[in-house]
């Protein structure tokens, strides 16, 4: 298999991320135009208090895209490095990414907190499954 193929669901995260970047701030930057903010209310935790979901949501999925997913890409670029991909390999991270992607979706729009978090658990399941393999070949 062609080691560079884990770069498709690597890339797509990535991709997933600029969206919903460019998502928070179609949603952050009306919303402090429209607010008058003073200097003080733009403090993180009264900025985050006087946000409405809409305009939260957004922010707190940005901030989520940075946490399991970053282990992601370190994955990700451990396999290739030691020329591990394969189609095991790429097929969950492709799931990986795919519940990221419906997991951002579900978080940006109705945010029903069980849906979100059943697609949350499913992504990173598909993740702990692809470190544990890598990890049982590094060390067996």
């Amino acid at each position: 298999m062609d080691q560079r193929s884990i770069f498709g669901p690597f890339l797509s995260l990535m991709l997933l991320t600029l969206l919903v970047w460019t998502y928070l701030f179609a949603r952050r930057i009306p919303f402090i135009l429209k607010s008058k903010l003073t200097p003080e209310q733009f403090a993180p935790l009264e900025f985050t208090r006087l946000s409405p979901p809409g305009v939260r949501n957004p922010s707190d999925n940005l901030k989520n895209l940075f946490e399991i997913p970053t282990l992601f890409y370190a994955l990700c670029l451990y396999l290739f490095v030691i020329s591990r991909v394969d189609g095991v390999y790429v097929a969950v991270a492709w799931v990986f990414v795919v519940f990221r992607g419906l997991h951002s979706a579900v978080h940006n729009t109705f945010n029903n907190v069980n849906v979100r978090f059943m697609l949350y658990a499913a992504s990173t399941l598909a993740f702990w499954f692809m470190l544990a393999r890598a990890s049982l070949s590094a060390f067996l």
